[in-house]
């Protein structure tokens, strides 16, 4: 199963036809898939009522690679000179829609640090593709959220029906997990 996420294709820099150092090509990307472990930041959207408590959680819904249906969180790797804030952001508006209006942590400590691995059983996280370290967030949003890339939709679920079984099986990757880790964190799990 693939988390996803393929670069962008930027803009190249005028002296450098690659499109800068933040960038790899397909065939880089890969090899250092094999050879190391990738930064990735996670964010479980939320929104929150007027004390700041969660109401609702908000997941994914893309095909993989293969054409199944299957839920998600927002998720992308960390790019070479980006702060963990400005990835954060960048996913959030990449999966969202510019109008989501997150409102990013006030410290960048995760909730979670996930360990994704190729191979099944080391821990609950796999990613086919790779070893990755990713930092997991709650973030709420206040805005309207129009999923864009390859998000079918964005479905609000109250706390107790994204931690439930059925959506911790539909979600790729072994994410059930981290979201009932995030939950647990803001004092919702049910």
């Amino acid at each position: 199963m693939s988390v996803r996420t393929p670069d962008p294709t930027p803009e190249p820099l005028p002296d450098d036809p690659s499109g800068g150092p933040a960038w790899l090509s397909d065939i880089e990307l890969e090899q250092i898939r094999r050879r190391l472990p990738l930064l990735y930041v996670e964010a479980v959207p939320v929104r929150v009522d007027g004390i700041g408590q969660v109401i609702e959680v908000g997941v994914l819904l893309r095909a993989n690679a293969v054409g199944e249906i299957t839920r998600t969180l927002v998720s992308g790797r960390v790019m070479y000179g980006e702060t963990l804030r400005e990835a954060l952001f960048r996913h959030l508006e990449k999966d969202l829609g510019p109008m989501a209006f997150p409102q990013l942590p006030a410290s960048p400590v995760p909730f979670q640090v996930a360990e994704y691995f190729p191979m099944p059983g080391v821990t609950p996280f796999t990613d086919d593709r790779q070893h990755a370290v990713s930092l997991a967030y709650v973030v709420p949003v206040t805005g309207t959220c129009e999923p864009r890339q390859d998000a079918l939709e964005l479905t609000w679920m109250t706390p107790e029906e994204a931690a439930s079984v059925t959506v911790s099986e539909e979600m790729e990757g072994g994410r059930g997990t981290l979201i009932r880790a995030a939950l647990a964190s803001v004092g919702r799990l049910p």
